[in-house]
């Protein structure tokens, strides 16, 4: 793709465009996740790393700066979110045995602790409501039967990287429902 047809596109995918959207994140999907893979040896987590990076990517659009290559900013990204990942992966480990005290106080929940956890649950429940049906379904897939990216594609007839998309825009949906 020549370096016009690139800006063009980006110039569009900033007006929210979502076939130019969904086109740049084809464009650079396999190279981010190829990379991010080498990082941490995981699909699952290359996955996930690779959806973060194209949100961040798609909301940081209107800093790129067209003198240099999409290509090795979108890396930029990628490396930066891999490191971010590690050192979330680096702080749990080191949780590791406070969070075996969190269980075990999770046991140990008064009447008055279980009943707010209960209308947590119910409010995010109303949120997801108010979501539109795609995004609600593609949720609750992913989060609460926590099927693979693989599988919720299958189950919805559609493509794997369409299927991430959507992940990552219902994951918007929600954080911004969730921030009202």
């Amino acid at each position: 793709m020549t370096k016009a047809k690139l800006l063009l596109l980006i110039q569009k995918a900033r007006e929210k465009d979502q076939k130019a959207q969904t086109q740049l994140i084809n464009l650079y999907w396999v190279a981010v996740f190829s990379f991010v893979l080498k990082k941490v040896n995981d699909q699952n987590d290359a996955d996930e790393i690779t959806v973060r990076v194209f949100s961040k990517v798609l909301s940081k659009l209107d800093y790129f700066d067209p003198q240099f290559e999409f290509k090795t900013w979108v890396l930029t990204i990628a490396q930066n979110t891999t490191i971010d990942f590690w050192r979330k992966k680096s702080r749990e480990t080191k949780d590791f045995r406070s969070d075996l005290d969190e269980v075990a106080n999770d046991f140990a929940q008064s009447p008055e602790e279980l009943m707010i956890s209960k209308e947590e649950q119910l409010k995010i429940q109303q949120i997801l409501s108010k979501m539109d049906k795609r995004y609600q379904e593609i949720i609750g897939l992913r989060f609460f039967e926590e099927k693979s990216i693989k599988e919720i594609a299958e189950e919805l007839g559609l493509s794997i990287s369409n299927t991430k998309v959507r992940i990552m825009r219902a994951k918007k949906v929600l954080a911004e429902l969730l921030k009202n």
